[in-house]
């Protein structure tokens, strides 16, 4: 990941989405900045950073996985709350390959020659 993640370069091409799509950029940040307000919301921020890191690591995006680990750090997260939400999305990431694995006994039974 680190030959094409470059944490301050790669904020510069915000400026496509700020040129070609200002609209959409401005309705994002509106929207972000909503789910992550330090106050008014029901889950405390330190959870909702924990969430959106465990989403980072899930899907493998460095970017998530750099700002929400800093951002739940800076909430008041401890390296052991950020150790069991790297375990949790672990876990749920293999439990959906067991999970999802299953579908092949089903879906293979597609290929089998039916029995008359």
């Amino acid at each position: 990941m680190s030959d094409y993640f470059d944490r301050n370069a790669d904020k510069g091409f915000t400026r496509v989405y700020k040129k070609e799509t200002p609209d959409i950029l401005a309705a994002f940040a509106a929207f972000d900045q909503a789910v992550f307000a330090p106050e008014g919301r029901e889950i405390p921020l330190k959870y909702r950073e924990l969430i959106a890191l465990a989403v980072g690591i899930t899907t493998q995006c460095v970017y998530c996985i750099d700002g929400h680990s800093q951002n739940a750090v800076k909430a008041g997260a401890t390296e052991a709350e950020l150790a069991e939400t790297a375990w949790v999305a672990t876990a749920i990431r293999a439990g959906g390959g067991y999970a999802h694995g299953r579908l092949a006994f089903k879906l293979a039974g597609d290929a089998r020659p039916h029995e008359h």
